[in-house]
């Protein structure tokens, strides 16, 4: 019997297209190495991340980044002090919206996907209209989250105020905001994310906001050096960079935050 060539249909066409596109994506997608179970800690810190409504944009980009790999990571809420000591022994393979600094940078490697400027959250009580006049008042004291890092002005600032026994630490932003409510502190250092907080405190109508003159310092998924290989790393950046070059990124902080803001956050 002879065989019957058929013309392919405009449908046949379109299947046949997708399911090349399709290998491609496979092809230039970088495969994680599912070895094991995965350990990533989350820290409770305005929009990033809420204990008290479980969400918040490290919570989504953790789940899409499980999603992605189809790896099991078990996830849990941790204080940011105990993330860092946990990552550099390797005990805790992951976490997210870290930013390095050269002591970091012996022990963790980062996949950048979002970046910010810092500020300082002054009472208005303080009289304070300029970084230089807090800086300059040895009875004004500032609230700080044990163990962060900011931006460098942000930082020399924090450094230069610790000299003079000026900085009060907390394990988190709740300690802080009740400090600075009930004047134990005149100022803390907040990012965008902190800003809600605000409105739902009744912290802006007695505060200000002065902007420490800094870039956008990069934040991203924290990986330990120890616990992962180089190759393990670079699969985990990217996904990272997967959901950046295919919007997923961007769904997810708009949810959180105005489009305009969103540009600002993500065009880095």
């Amino acid at each position: 019997m002879q065989n019957i060539r058929r013309k392919p249909t405009a449908m046949g066409l379109v299947v046949v297209f997708l399911a090349v596109l399709g290998c491609l994506s496979e092809a230039h997608a970088a495969p994680v190495e599912c070895q094991r179970t995965y350990t990533l800690a989350l820290h409770d810190h305005g929009l990033l991340y809420s204990a008290e409504t479980g969400t918040g944009i490290d919570k989504d980009v953790a789940d899409e980044l499980i999603r992605r790999s189809g790896c099991k990571v078990v996830v849990s809420l941790m204080p940011r002090a105990r993330i860092w000591q946990l990552v550099e022994s390797g005990a805790l393979d992951f976490s997210l919206s870290g930013i390095a600094n050269a002591e970091r940078d012996k022990f963790a490697s980062f996949a950048w996907y979002f970046s910010n400027r810092y500020y300082l959250l002054v009472r208005n009580d303080a009289n304070v209209r300029q970084l230089a006049a807090f800086e300059q008042n040895d009875n004004l004291k500032l609230g700080v989250i044990r163990s962060f890092r900011y931006s460098a002005s942000a930082n020399r600032f924090v450094d230069k105020l610790q000299e003079s026994n000026r900085v009060s630490q907390a394990g988190g932003l709740a300690p802080l905001y009740q400090a600075l409510m009930q004047g134990q502190i005149q100022g803390m250092i907040i990012e965008p994310f902190d800003f809600p907080a605000l409105d739902e405190k009744k912290i802006r109508d007695m505060t200000s906001i002065l902007e420490f003159n800094d870039p956008p310092v990069p934040h991203g998924l924290i990986m330990s050096r120890k616990s992962l290989s180089a190759t393990q790393q670079e699969q985990w950046r990217s996904v990272i960079n997967g959901m950046r070059s295919d919007g997923s990124l961007q769904r997810i902080f708009e949810t959180y935050f105005k489009p305009e803001m969103v540009r600002n956050l993500l065009n880095f």
